[in-house]
C-alpha cells in the first residue's frame, strides 16, 4: 500500500534561474488542470488594419519576387491560409502559429518578403 503524505508536505514547484513557460499544471495527490479555450486576445480596429497592411504586402512581395522563389505557390496557399485564420473570430493561435512558420520558410530566400513575414510576426498578439 503506498504511504500517504504528511499533511505538511509541499508539492509546489520551485524552480531557480533560466526561462520557463508552464501552462496547465497539477501537483499533488488528485490534482487535476482544466484548461479554458485559449485564443487570442481580441484585436483592435488598429491591430486589424495593422496586420492586414502586412498580409498585403507579403502578397505583393511574393508577386515582385515570384521568381526568386524555389517554390511559388506553396507560399501563395500558406498566405491564404494565414489569411482566413486571421478574420475569423477567434482565430487558432497553433493554426496561425504554423502557417506562420511556413511561410517564414518559404520566404527565407528573399531577403525583403521574410523581412514581411518577420514584421507580420511582430504584429501579432498572443502567438
Amino acid at each position: 500500500m503506498p504511504q500517504q503524505p504528511s499533511e505538511n508536505t509541499n508539492f509546489g514547484v520551485q524552480q531557480y534561474g533560466g526561462q520557463s513557460q508552464v501552462a496547465n499544471q497539477a501537483v499533488g495527490p488528485g490534482a487535476q488542470a482544466i484548461a479554458g479555450q485559449i485564443s487570442f486576445q481580441s484585436l483592435t480596429a488598429d491591430q486589424r488594419t495593422m496586420i492586414h497592411d502586412h498580409l498585403s504586402l507579403i502578397e505583393r512581395l511574393l508577386d515582385e519576387n515570384r521568381t526568386d522563389l524555389p517554390d511559388q505557390d506553396s507560399p501563395r496557399a500558406e498566405l491564404r491560409r494565414l489569411r482566413e485564420e486571421l478574420d475569423e473570430s477567434a482565430p487558432e493561435p497553433g493554426v496561425v502559429r504554423r502557417a506562420l512558420d511556413r511561410l517564414t520558410a518559404f520566404a527565407e530566400p528573399v531577403a525583403p518578403l521574410a523581412a514581411a513575414v518577420a514584421a507580420l510576426a511582430e504584429a501579432l498578439p498572443s502567438l
